[in-house]
């Protein structure tokens, strides 16, 4: 997560681009996006983003979960612990307390997930539990 003089904020996002041509999920991919900041009297807020549900995660030393999409946008908080996503190209991005990012690589509704194509992986990676916020997002 950045926030800049422009007052805008970019926070990382695992997605999943669609093929233009086949109207086809690809791969997942890690981009940034951008979101505007309101000044309120020197207090520099986004506008509203409407969220479904939070919950609180924990996993121990050890988890990991293997290809998987996120499927609904999911804001995830870091408290404590280090959460490393792997995509298929072998890149991966790791997310430590105070970090946060929004996973929200998905499927078409008429696609079945492929197991040689679609999705990331979860792990945590020392030996401190993962502790974290999961915000189900009601459309990102």
């Amino acid at each position: 997560m950045n926030a800049n003089l422009e007052n805008t904020i970019d926070i990382t996002v695992l997605h999943s681009p669609i093929d233009p041509e086949t109207q086809k999920t690809g791969v997942s991919v890690f981009a940034n996006e951008t979101y505007s900041l309101d000044d309120y009297n020197g207090l520099f807020i986004t506008p509203r983003i409407e969220s479904a549900n939070f919950r609180h995660r924990m996993s121990q030393s050890g988890y990991f979960s293997s290809w998987h999409v996120a499927g609904d946008p999911t804001l995830i908080i870091i408290r404590a612990g280090t959460l490393r996503m792997t995509l298929r190209n072998g890149r991966y991005q790791d997310f430590s307390a105070g970090d946060m990012f929004i996973a929200k690589d998905c499927l078409q509704p008429d696609e079945a997930f492929d197991d040689q194509r679609h999705g990331h992986t979860a792990e945590l990676i020392g030996d401190q539990p993962l502790l974290a916020v999961h915000i189900k997002l009601a459309n990102v």
